[in-house]
């Protein structure tokens, strides 16, 4: 898991769980960008239509308590609709969910502090509720938000970052951009795993990076962002630390043979393209919808 130590604690005890995660130093790792050294602008007016692209910058994306994250919209999001937070399950305040729990529709005032396209945090964000959250299959939480996404472009000149409902393809050039860290990891999608284990959670069908990604504490949540298109692909949320196989904050790749692989200083994110079946008029997640193929509670 990529979150820092003493909030990883926390979540632990809240979940009842026994072991402690490893974390990565906070030393700037090579490859990355600093807040310092971003100069685009953000986006331009939210609206039905997906924004313009543009260089990925921290424009829309927030820091946590514990984690990083992003403003998204689906593509067929409305202004008017209430904005949505995207990061991990393993980041919710309530504690790492257990395998098999899905949480949905449960109140929260979590905030999240936004951030301009120079990694500036220039409002704090609060949620109204978890829409959505588990660590069965993916690993994601998604929060709804008591504004706007008009309201947060008219307030900062801020606008969502769009889910792209297609999978991701292997060999695109993507960047990891990480609001609690305030710095972007710069890679390619090296490939995608049947089956990603680490201690009780499995995850299905999750996207590894080439490894000038090596993302460290505190990037868990951070968008996955497609250089081309300027949409987000994935959520980053683990890597292997140490070598071991399958423990907590070593994954194991699975395939569909059951041969296990062991990558160390290789780390991966979850795709984000079902996500986009799930959410309907308004924003309002139903599970039930075609194509959502999310766990159920």
């Amino acid at each position: 898991m990529r979150k820092p130590l003493v909030a990883a604690l926390f979540a632990l005890v809240i979940a009842g769980a026994g072991a402690v995660p490893a974390v990565a130093a906070p030393a700037p790792a090579p490859e990355t960008v600093s807040a310092e050294s971003t100069t685009a602008t953000t986006a331009t007016t939210e609206s039905s239509a997906a924004p313009a692209i543009q260089a990925v910058d921290f424009a829309g994306t927030v820091a946590l308590s514990n984690c990083s994250g992003s403003v998204i919209r689906m593509p067929a999001s409305e202004a008017d609709d209430p904005a949505l937070v995207l990061s991990n399950g393993h980041c919710l305040e309530t504690g790492m969910p257990t395998a098999g729990q899905v949480i949905v529709d449960r109140a929260s005032t979590r905030t999240f502090g936004l951030l301009n396209s120079a990694g500036t945090r220039v409002a704090t964000l609060r949620a109204s509720k978890i829409a959505y959250g588990t660590m069965t299959d993916t690993d994601v939480s998604i929060y709804q938000l008591t504004s706007t996404y008009a309201q947060i472009q008219s307030a900062y000149g801020i606008s969502a970052l769009t889910l792209d409902a297609a999978h991701p393809t292997a060999g695109t050039a993507i960047k990891v951009v990480s609001g609690y860290w305030k710095r972007i990891y710069t890679c390619n999608v090296d490939g995608f795993v049947y089956r990603l284990k680490e201690g009780g959670w499995t995850w299905k069908d999750s996207l590894r990076y080439t490894s000038t990604c090596n993302t460290i504490g505190g990037t868990s949540g951070s968008p996955v962002i497609d250089n081309a298109t300027g949409k987000v692909v994935a959520v980053n949320n683990t890597g292997n630390e140490s070598g071991a196989s399958c423990t907590l904050n070593n994954p194991c790749e699975v395939d569909e043979n059951g041969t296990v692989t062991v990558r160390q200083g290789i780390n991966y994110a979850q795709e984000t393209y079902q996500i986009v079946p799930c959410f309907g008029l308004d924003n309002k997640l139903d599970l039930s919808r075609t194509g959502c193929t999310l766990p159920k509670p």
